[in-house]
């Protein structure tokens, strides 16, 4: 674990012993670094599911917990000795912040067997907040004895003051920094027993829009990611920034995954964003995918990554054009263990829809989750819905293969009610939804009974089965085509429609 940086009162008391202001920014000049360059390489990243209850739940992990189909930090593969190394190197040995501290070959391995306890204890169980950090002392004495650790928290004060070169008013500035950052975080480091000088870190990630429990979260989840230097927490984050990660999500992604302020940009950041590229997603969308799976950075590209692509190739079916469509509707599909009840998936929709193997590895290109719903509970229950109101095998197949969402559909909330209105208020046949699937799709309260309602009462329905092809275009095109009057005059109705109906709920309840 890198040696975090003194604290800011260490800062505060030897900055002023500086015979000028100016010394200061010298310092803090030095250390300035040029902003990490853009990507060269260029996702739409899909909302994962409608309905989790119709996902396989009994999935576990290699040691037996119970795993999310989404992206979770349970989700890990980092187990592998190989993983295990690589995030050794990022945490310990690569970062060369501290190359110029000389430290005896007995400081050294202390505090290595110290950061492979802690990172052991952060990953295992709960870390109360009585949790003794005196054991970390030898670090605390190498940092201080460490000329570039003072430079650096130097370069922080000087970028939060806003010093003229008068010693005075430096001198007042820093102490009023000292005094707000006590106040703020006080309460924090007795729950904690956090040292001050990571007080510059908690400053930094609030610009995120981190809170006193965020910061409590994250010192459950993985305590170390609270005790690095803030100079390289804002290296890693800017980088993401430069990536594209927009910067509402970074306080999310911190969230769900602490551990990304330990990862280099070298040998962590830039390998993951890099292999992104190379399966051909756009770098407008990187961004995109880390905020929607901020945990791939924790997984080994070469043991955990290729091999799931190539899976999904090999044994899936999937083509390689696919594979960035495929990871861009589902960036979870990289982060979940490879499981044989994939292909166990496929072979059950070729047997119970009797279609060839194309058709369902169209099903899955479209919709990648459908790689994890369960059999029981998601898949053979729609199915079996879509035969009751009267369709044949080919027909369902033409459905699903258009509307492979239809699997992740509610069928009491959402595919019933909509065949109900189908067949009762539109009067259509049920075998009018092979031609239009995306009907199924659709909302009923928000376009599908509006748009009819409005039309009757301008007595422009037409006469017989409602054409479904109104619901299809936007409401300008409706209003244009199908209304003949102005979108304005639409939508009030649409409101006025949705406030009675929720009237009449609220009535019978």
């Amino acid at each position: 674990m890198a040696i975090s940086s003194l604290s800011t009162a260490t800062l505060n008391r030897r900055s002023l012993s500086l015979p000028h202001a100016s010394s200061l920014h010298y310092l803090a000049a030095s250390l300035l670094q040029s902003p990490a360059p853009r990507l060269t390489c260029a996702t739409r990243v899909a909302s994962s599911h409608s309905n989790p209850k119709i996902l396989k739940s009994n999935r576990r992990s290699r040691h037996s917990h119970p795993l999310s189909p989404y992206d979770t930090d349970g989700d890990a593969r980092a187990a592998d000795s190989d993983e295990l190394q690589d995030e050794e190197e990022d945490n310990w040995s690569s970062d060369d912040e501290f190359g110029d501290i000389e430290i005896s070959e007995t400081d050294r391995q202390r505090l290595k067997l110290k950061h492979e306890a802690l990172k052991g204890q952060g990953r295992t169980r709960h870390i109360g907040k009585n949790w003794d950090l005196e054991s970390s002392s030898p670090a605390r004495n190498l940092a201080k004895r460490s000329r570039k650790s003072v430079a650096r928290n130097v370069k922080y004060t000087m970028e939060k003051i806003d010093g003229d070169g008068d010693s005075s008013t430096l001198n007042s500035k820093v102490k009023e920094a000292e005094s707000s950052s006590k106040n703020r975080f006080g309460h924090l480091s007795d729950e904690l027993d956090l040292d001050e000088r990571y007080f510059p870190l908690l400053n930094y990630l609030s610009t995120f829009g981190l809170k006193e429990r965020h910061f409590l979260q994250m010192y459950e989840r993985h305590m170390p990611s609270l005790q690095i230097n803030v100079e390289s927490a804002e290296e890693r984050l800017e980088y993401l920034l430069s990536i594209g990660v927009k910067h509402r999500d970074i306080q999310k992604i911190i969230l769900r995954q602490p551990q990304i302020l330990q990862y280099t940009v070298e040998n962590n950041l830039k390998a993951h964003v890099a292999f992104l590229c190379s399966l051909g997603i756009p770098s407008s969308r990187i961004g995109q995918i880390i905020a929607a799976t901020p945990s791939l950075f924790s997984y080994s590209v070469e043991n955990s990554l290729k091999p799931t692509v190539k899976y999904l190739k090999d044994e899936i079916g999937i083509q390689e054009k696919d594979i960035s469509k495929v990871v861009q509707l589902s960036p979870q599909i990289l982060v979940q263990r490879i499981d044989n009840t994939w292909k166990t998936r496929l072979d059950f929709l070729m047997k119970e829809l009797d279609a060839p193997r194309q058709s369902i590895v169209k099903m899955v290109t479209k919709h990648p989750q459908l790689l994890h719903y369960s059999i029981e509970d998601g898949l053979l229950p729609r199915i079996n819905f879509l035969r009751s109101i009267g369709m044949q095998n080919s027909e369902i197949l033409k459905v699903l293969t258009s509307l492979t969402q239809v699997f992740s559909l509610s069928l009491e909330a959402n595919l019933k009610p909509k065949y109900k209105y189908l067949v009762n208020e539109l009067q259509n046949e049920v075998h009018s939804l092979t031609k239009y699937p995306t009907y199924l799709s659709l909302s009923l309260d928000q376009r599908i009974r509006p748009r009819h309602r409005f039309l009757v009462s301008l007595k422009k329905a037409p006469k017989g089965p409602f054409p479904l092809s109104s619901f299809v275009p936007t409401d300008e095109s409706f209003c244009r085509q199908w209304a003949g009057t102005s979108l304005d005059k639409y939508l009030d109705f649409r409101q006025r429609l949705l406030l009675k109906d929720l009237a009449k709920k609220y009535e019978r309840q």
